[in-house]
C-alpha cells in the first residue's frame, strides 16, 4: 500500500440495517470507506463477531443513527493503511480491533473499516481471525465490570449466566486478580463453568439467590449479572455490595444499600492497555476463545438467529 493509495477512499460491502426491525431490514451492500484519519486505522476486515448488541441496534435502532447502519463491535483483519502519527501499528500487520458502531460510518461488519489506533492490537499469536474477532469487546466488558466491582483479592464475585461467552472472560479476570468467584450453570454445563475456573458453581434457575446464600452465607461483594436477573439476583448480594448490569439500569431503586454500577464498554473501547492484556491472557491459556459457527455476509440473519436462539458457548461469526 503506497502513501498515495493509502489516502485514497475504497469501495467494499458492509452488513447494513436499512432500518430497524426483524431479520428482514439486513442488507449487504456496497460503500465507500474513506482513508484513515490521525492517529486512525482502516483495517480489511477477515471476521467480524455477532453480539447481542447487534440486535439490540436492529430492533430498537438508535437516535441520531444515520442510514444504512453497520452493526457489529468485533473485528479481526489486516491493517491496510494508518494515518499520520501511528508508529505502534503497520500496514500488513494482523490486528483485533474493539468497534463503535453508533457513530455515522457504523461497525465492524464490513469488509473495511477505518478504527482509532487506540483500539487496535496484534492478534494473539496461533489464533484464526475468527478466534480473534470473540475477543474484544466482551473482554473490554468484563475488565470494566472488575475494574467497577473493586474487590480486593479473596473476595467473592458472582457472575450470571456462568457458561456464557462474557461470563467465561469475567471469571478468568476475577481469578488473574485472586478473586473468588461464584457462578450458575445447567448441571451438564457446570463442568465447563468449572474449566473457566469458577470456585463454585450452583444450579442455574430461579433459585440461584437463595443457591448463593447457602454456599456464602453473608453474600457475595458483588455480582455481574450477564443473565439479565435484574432484582431477582439481589438477595445473592451482601449488604452495601455491588450490582453490575450490563444493559443498563434507568432509576429503579436497589435495596440493603446495594450500590448499582452499570457497565458500559463504549467507555473503554480505547483502551489500548486492555486490549494487550486480553491478548496476553490468551497466550498465557487463561482465556480460551471460542467460535460457535462461521457465516457468509449474506448470512448474516441465521447468524442473529443462532445468537438469539440461546445456548451458544461463543459467539457466530461472520467471515469476509
Amino acid at each position: 500500500m503506497t502513501e498515495q493509495s493509502a489516502n485514497r477512499p475504497l469501495t467494499g460491502k458492509a452488513v447494513t440495517y436499512k432500518g430497524s426491525g426483524g431479520y428482514e431490514v439486513i442488507q449487504f451492500l456496497e460503500r465507500a470507506v474513506r482513508a484513515p484519519a490521525a492517529d486512525e486505522v482502516r483495517i480489511e476486515v477477515k471476521a467480524a463477531a455477532v453480539n447481542p448488541t447487534d440486535l439490540l441496534l436492529r430492533d430498537r435502532g438508535f437516535d441520531n443513527q444515520g442510514s444504512p447502519v453497520v452493526p457489529g463491535m468485533d473485528a479481526a483483519g489486516i491493517i491496510e493503511s494508518v494515518g499520520t502519527g501511528v508508529s505502534r501499528l503497520r500496514p500488513g500487520e494482523k490486528v483485533m480491533a474493539a468497534v463503535m458502531p453508533r457513530r455515522p460510518e457504523g461497525g465492524a461488519q464490513a469488509q473495511h473499516i477505518v478504527v482509532p489506533a487506540a483500539s487496535v492490537v496484534p492478534m494473539p499469536e496461533g489464533v484464526s481471525f475468527a478466534e480473534a474477532a470473540t475477543l474484544p469487546m466482551n473482554g473490554l466488558t468484563a475488565l470494566r465490570a472488575l475494574e467497577l466491582a473493586e474487590l480486593k483479592t479473596g473476595r467473592f464475585l458472582a457472575v450470571t449466566g456462568g457458561a456464557g461467552l462474557l461470563a467465561n472472560y469475567a471469571i478468568a479476570v476475577a481469578k488473574r486478580r485472586g478473586i473468588k468467584v461464584i457462578a450458575d450453570a445447567k448441571p451438564e454445563e457446570a463442568g465447563l463453568v468449572r474449566s473457566y475456573g469458577a470456585d463454585v458453581v450452583v444450579e442455574r434457575g430461579p433459585d440461584f439467590a437463595d443457591a448463593v446464600r447457602r454456599e456464602v452465607p453473608e453474600g457475595v461483594d458483588a455480582l455481574l449479572d450477564t443473565a439479565l436477573l435484574a432484582e431477582t439476583s439481589f438477595g445473592a448480594i451482601r449488604d452495601g455490595g455491588v450490582y453490575l448490569p450490563v444493559r443498563g439500569w434507568g432509576d429503579k431503586p436497589a435495596e440493603r444499600g446495594i450500590e448499582i454500577r452499570p457497565v458500559f464498554v463504549f467507555e473503554v473501547l480505547e483502551r489500548t492497555d486492555w486490549l494487550e492484556l486480553l491478548r496476553n491472557m490468551v497466550a498465557a491459556s487463561e482465556i480460551k476463545l471460542r467460535v460457535a459457527g462461521e457465516y457468509v455476509p449474506e448470512q448474516t440473519a441465521d447468524a442473529q438467529r443462532a445468537l438469539a436462539a440461546g445456548g451458544l458457548r461463543g459467539r457466530p461469526v461472520i467471515l469476509f
